[in-house]
C-alpha cells in the first residue's frame, strides 16, 4: 500500500515549502488528491512526479551477496539460481547487483545505494534469493520502508541456505560487537565459536 502523505509531510519529503507546495496545487503543476473532509494529501506517485521520476524509468532489481571473496563460487550459483526464477516467472531484470560484505555490515557501498533508490521511488520491485542476503537482521523494517515507497520487495525462498561459515562469521561478529561492551564475554569466545560450529 502506498504510503499517504500530509502537506507538511510532503513538503519535507521532497524539500520543499507548503507554500510551494499551495502555489503547484494553484497552477496545476502537481495537484493535491482530497480526502472526503476537503484535506489535502500526497502519496507517493506524487513523490515521483516531484522528484522527475517518471513511472517507466523505475527498475526492476535483483541483488545477490555473499560475505567474502572466497564465495564466489555461491554468488554464481545465487546469480544462475535468480536467473532461472527470473526466466521461469517472465519477470524482465532492469538490473543485476552483485555485491561481496557481510550481512552484519549496513555500511555496504551497493546496499546503501538500494536503500537511497529505494527512497526516491527509482527501484520499483526488488528481488533477493533469501531475506538475509540482503540483511541479516531488520528486514522486515527495510521491506516496510520500501513497501512505504512503492518498492516491492520479493524473497524467491524463504528458507535461509547460507553457508554455515557464513553464519558463523555473523555470529562471531555479533559476540565481538558485545565482548567491547561485556569484557568477561571475552575469556569464552574461542569457546562460543566452537560450539557454533558444532551445532
Amino acid at each position: 500500500m502506498s504510503k499517504i502523505y500530509r502537506v507538511n509531510e510532503f513538503a519535507k519529503r521532497i524539500g520543499k515549502t507548503t507554500k510551494t507546495l499551495r502555489r503547484w496545487d494553484e497552477t496545476g503543476k502537481l495537484n493535491a488528491k482530497r480526502q472526503i473532509s476537503g484535506h489535502r494529501y500526497y502519496d507517493e506517485s506524487d513523490v515521483r512526479k516531484a522528484l522527475g521520476i517518471k513511472e517507466v524509468d523505475r527498475k526492476t532489481v535483483v541483488y545477490c551477496r555473499v560475505s567474502s571473496p572466497g564465495q564466489k563460487d555461491d554468488l554464481q550459483s545465487q546469480l544462475v539460481a535468480m536467473e532461472q526464477y527470473c526466466i521461469a516467472n517472465g519477470i524482465a531484470v532492469d538490473e543485476w547487483i552483485t555485491e561481496i560484505g557481510g550481512g552484519m555490515n549496513f555500511k555496504r557501498k551497493k546496499f546503501l545505494s538500494i536503500v537511497s533508490r529505494v527512497q526516491t521511488g527509482e527501484i520499483s520491485r526488488l528481488f533477493v534469493a533469501h531475506k538475509d542476503r540482503l540483511m541479516r537482521f531488520g528486514f522486515d523494517l527495510f521491506e516496510e520502508i520500501a513497501g512505504n515507497n512503492g518498492c516491492e520487495v520479493t524473497v524467491v525462498n524463504q528458507e535461509s541456505l547460507s553457508p554455515q561459515q557464513e553464519v558463523v562469521e555473523d555470529l562471531m561478529a555479533i559476540i565481538h560487537t558485545f565482548s567491547y561492551r561485556l569484557y568477561g564475554l571475552r575469556k569464552y569466545k574461542k569457546e562460543i565459536k566452537k560450539m557454533v560450529i558444532e551445532t
